[in-house]
């Protein structure tokens, strides 16, 4: 237990801090005794006990609290020992009688704060006492918590409306991938900035299985997986309202064209229909929806097409509920295309039609129009469709076989169509001698077989023929009117105005 001393006093292999009020004449070490248990030997450096140091006891000035030369102490278990070496074999002395009773008590009552160091020895706490390895370590990091993977669909739901929104959430971390599947067809989606968010792009399909899948991660890196399948509603036909949308697609059209989106079956609730088509085009133009009725809505700029436009329409509607226990079936999306911008300015009063090109005056053509009793409309037409050769029976515009007005005839060439009720511009071989002189037509528009041959070829679906000199207007309804409003009171047609 006790280390051999030195000639002249004892040392101990720890330093003592030298703020220490004992520096230079005590110290401790620390060495365990067992495996459990620690103890601590108290040296003292100071003269041979013969010295009679200043402010000493009978023992020479030994450590204040500390044994007598030469004896050693041991304590109970966490209480520092001090242990005392007695010095060479020339300076032993006999020990005091019952001084080891005496010293046992003083290590037991007395403080010891002189000849101890001022830092806490490892493995005991700051009095002496024996304390937690552990708590001089580093405490570890808590480990992230794990994440958590939510779907807005319940797994195994039965009759999910098809209006649903798909959503997949991520709570403690972010979502790595997300599939929604209807069999091997995908539903389309997107990924929030902070990747916690994944939102269907479109809403479901009616009687149809659905599975979901999604991996999501924590700050750790440690994956969740979540899975999912439900089942939407059934739906009849007569419950599920499919578009049709015009122009078509990749079609190039003339300027007066405008976007027509047909519905199968009545929508009642046309604001959230329109809120989900949307007409852009490049360049940009401003424009508007206007709902002709129940089952047609139509788009128009503000002032004709710029020519060469390129033309973007998306009628997102699958899913929608359109009220009255129905609801949107297929979305359709179209681009077209505008051409050159071709106007042709037909005056019923001169009998002359004025054929523009991208504002250039390409032609002058003698026409004929309706008679009396059959006058030509006057406003803004739009060409609807063309025929390379056309039936025409007048049976078919309320005029009865039996009346001295009557026609039928067969293969009417370059017929082209700008009103529902019947109006065409065609040739009419027949009644060139009036042509640009007087009006002799059932309502048409005709002209030489040449001249309604070169205005065929040029003409596309959309391009516009202005009339005037009638008193009898052209119409919203009676084919593609939409011009024949101003800007301000087409638009008041919208439902979200």
């Amino acid at each position: 237990m006790a280390s051999p001393c030195t000639p002249g006093g004892c040392s101990s292999s720890a330093v003592v801090s030298a703020s220490s009020p004992s520096a230079g004449w005590c110290s401790s070490t620390t060495a365990g005794s067992t495996p459990t248990e620690r103890r601590s030997t108290h040296t003292c450096d100071r003269p041979p006990p013969d010295t009679g140091a200043a402010g000493g006891s009978r023992f020479g000035g030994a450590c204040p609290g500390s044994l007598p030369w030469g004896h050693t102490a041991v304590l109970l278990r966490g209480i520092p020992a001090l242990t005392f070496v007695r010095p060479a074999p020339t300076t032993r002395r006999r020990p005091v009688p019952g001084l080891a009773a005496v010293v046992g008590l003083a290590l037991v009552t007395t403080t010891l704060s002189a000849c101890q160091s001022s830092e806490a020895v490892p493995g005991t706490d700051a009095s002496g006492g024996a304390s937690s390895s552990a708590a001089a370590d580093t405490p570890s990091p808590q480990p992230a918590p794990p994440v958590r993977i939510h779907t807005n669909v319940k797994r195994h739901a039965q009759d999910v409306p098809v209006s649903t929104v798909v959503t997949v959430k991520a709570t403690d971390g972010t979502l790595d991938s997300v599939a929604v599947r209807a069999g091997t067809t995908s539903v389309p989606g997107e990924l929030s900035a902070d990747a916690t968010v994944w939102t269907a792009s479109e809403r479901l399909d009616p009687g149809v299985d659905y599975s979901v899948r999604a991996v999501g991660a924590n700050a750790d890196g440690v994956t969740a997986r979540k899975r999912s399948s439900f089942h939407t509603q059934e739906l009849t036909l007569d419950q599920q309202i499919y578009p049709s949308v015009a122009p078509l697609q990749g079609e190039t059209v003339g300027v007066g064209m405008p976007v027509i989106v047909t519905f199968d079956l009545p929508v009642q609730d046309k604001a959230e229909f329109e809120k989900h088509m949307t007409v852009t085009s490049s360049p940009a133009q401003r424009g508007s929806w206007r709902w002709i009725s129940d089952t047609e809505a139509h788009w128009r700029p503000a002032h004709y097409w710029k020519a060469h436009s390129t033309v973007n329409v998306d009628v997102a509607i699958n899913g929608l509920p359109a009220g009255n226990g129905l609801y949107g079936q297929e979305s359709r999306q179209i681009s077209f295309k505008v051409g050159d911008a071709h106007i042709y300015k037909v005056n019923a009063q001169t009998d002359q039609m004025k054929v523009y090109n991208n504002g250039k005056l390409l032609n002058t053509l003698p026409i004929t129009t309706g008679k009396p009793g059959f006058t030509t409309r006057s406003g803004v037409k739009v060409i609807i469709e063309k025929f390379r050769t056309k039936r025409m029976n007048s049976e078919t515009v309320g005029i009865p076989q039996d009346s001295p007005e009557a026609y039928d005839i067969n293969n009417v060439e370059y017929a082209m169509r700008v009103t529902y009720s019947g109006e065409f511009i065609h040739a009419a071989p027949w009644s060139v001698g009036s042509q640009g002189y007087a009006n002799v037509s059932h309502g048409c528009t005709g002209m030489s077989t040449s001249n309604a041959g070169w205005l065929y070829a040029m003409s596309v679906r959309g391009d516009v023929v202005e009339y005037t000199g009638t008193d009898r207007p052209m119409t919203l309804t009676n084919g593609y009117g939409d011009w024949n409003l101003s800007f301000k009171d087409y638009r008041r047609g919208s439902a979200l105005r």
